[in-house]
């Protein structure tokens, strides 16, 4: 099992660096009293689904963290420490823009509360086998740098994920998307009467589909797109990803298109799908 412990100073970024674990397929807990350390490595040994845990343990556990020390000691298991830190300037600005107050600040003062956190956190800054400044450091280049220092639970897992979602613009947009297209332009099947009970699914209705140059021409220039497009997602951290096609009912030229896309992006590397949310409808 691989147990990595998350710390730092307050607003450094350990609830950035909790999800990218999570999207590593890290289980990933919060906040946990450093008491129930050794149970929760008991519990973790005995499941075979959970070979890699990220705990995030900081001064908000009060006197409780002033024991991590020593259950860390006991621990029959090699933990690696994550260590977040960032100079005073940056953690009081995040404070101001949250409007939070620091967990040790006397009479509400931030920079006393940086300050007694920097002296009580020393020690186990001295111990951290990973120590990340997030002064200038924006959320995508701290996960790949935690990408690059941890192993991934699950290599499936850092890769982009894909949805192509064809729907009907009677029944709505998906809700979820990120990127639409509207293939309504293109010559709709609906019109043919052998086609019109049929689905994007069926080979009869994607030979109508795929018949037209223009529909050749649109699918050229949508995948010249994503081919720019999905690597600036992965680079800025984004790791799941909706891109919905839509003709008129979502039967029959959005079936096809989003199949086809499916099929590019998979041939591309990436986790990818296509969902027919209108098909039956």
């Amino acid at each position: 099992m691989i147990l990595v412990l998350i710390t730092g100073m307050s607003g450094a970024g350990k609830s950035v660096a909790t999800k990218a674990f999570e999207d590593m397929g890290y289980y990933c807990v919060d906040n946990l009293p450093p008491q129930l350390l050794p149970k929760f490595v008991e519990l973790c040994q005995q499941s075979d689904k959970i070979t890699h845990a990220a705990l995030v343990v900081d001064v908000r556990g009060g006197e409780f963290f002033d024991l991590l020390e020593q259950h860390l000691d006991q621990l029959q298991l090699p933990v690696k420490i994550l260590f977040l830190e960032a100079s005073n300037e940056s953690l009081v600005r995040r404070f101001k823009e949250s409007r939070r107050t620091h967990p040790l600040s006397p009479q509400n003062s931030i920079e006393q509360g940086i300050e007694l956190e920097r002296q009580r956190l020393a020690p186990l800054r001295q111990k951290a086998d990973v120590i990340v400044d997030t002064s200038d450091v924006k959320p995508a280049e701290l996960r790949q740098r935690l990408l690059d220092s941890f192993p991934p639970a699950d290599s499936a897992a850092v890769k982009m994920n894909i949805s192509v979602v064809s729907f009907g613009y009677k029944h709505g947009l998906p809700l979820d998307a990120d990127l639409v297209f509207d293939v309504r332009f293109l010559p709709n099947p609906h019109y043919q009467q052998e086609l019109k009970d049929l689905t994007g699914k069926q080979e009869a209705v994607q030979n109508y589909v795929l018949a037209w140059t223009v529909t050749h021409q649109f699918l050229d220039r949508l995948r010249r797109l994503l081919t720019f497009l999905v690597p600036c997602y992965v680079e800025e951290g984004k790791s799941q990803l909706v891109i919905a096609v839509g003709c008129t009912a979502g039967k029959h030229r959005s079936v096809v298109i989003a199949d086809k896309l499916a099929a590019f992006l998979i041939q591309r590397g990436y986790n990818a799908l296509s969902i027919h949310r209108d098909v039956e409808k």
